[in-house]
């Protein structure tokens, strides 16, 4: 059975390109599922994501650094991706290709995951038109909020949590001295 997360991965990864939103499901998923295990599958689909994400903002160096990452994991994860509904095969030949137009500087082109359990490509496309998304349509390269969302976001509640945390270990070093 595919988790609830991966399906909403896939549908974000197909479906609106939205590669910051495909970490951020699957890393939560994977902080209670395996966390601190960093050769996890989830991690490899994080890492590709965030590849994806930097490759299409033209980070050419981070979409390479990342995208290897994401291949080193992958590649030992055979029986997890056809556990997924993923063909590995056709996978690690996406994977090849992808970096070679990474190294050869080629401009982003939208990747298609190899899915191969139609009961699973039924529910992300259920989803899709759901949220009226069209699987597999190619990323809107002029849409900023897409595109830079990580720079976009509300971070209000990131930073405010940082200050209480800065503010905690001064306290408790302050009292250490006591």
């Amino acid at each position: 059975m595919v988790p609830k997360a991966f399906i909403q991965y896939l549908v974000h990864f197909h479906g609106d390109r939205d590669y910051f939103e495909c970490h951020e499901v699957l890393e939560e998923y994977w902080k209670d599922v395996d966390p601190g295990n960093k050769d996890s599958i989830w991690v490899g689909f994080i890492q590709l994501a965030v590849s994806s994400y930097h490759y299409r903002r033209g980070n050419l160096p981070g979409a390479l650094k990342t995208h290897n990452k994401s291949a080193m994991i992958l590649t030992n994860q055979e029986q997890s991706c056809i556990d997924l509904g993923i063909d590995y095969h056709e996978l690690m030949k996406l994977l090849i290709e992808r970096k070679s137009r990474l190294v050869s500087n080629q401009p982003y082109k939208s990747m298609n995951l190899p899915i191969n359990n139609q009961k699973l490509l039924e529910q992300c496309l259920k989803v899709c038109a759901k949220q009226n998304l069209i699987w597999g349509q190619a990323s809107n390269t002029d849409n900023q909020n897409l595109v830079n969302k990580h720079s976009l976001r509300d971070r209000s509640d990131v930073i405010l949590e940082r200050e209480i945390a800065l503010k905690d270990r001064q306290n408790k070093k302050g009292s250490d001295f006591l």
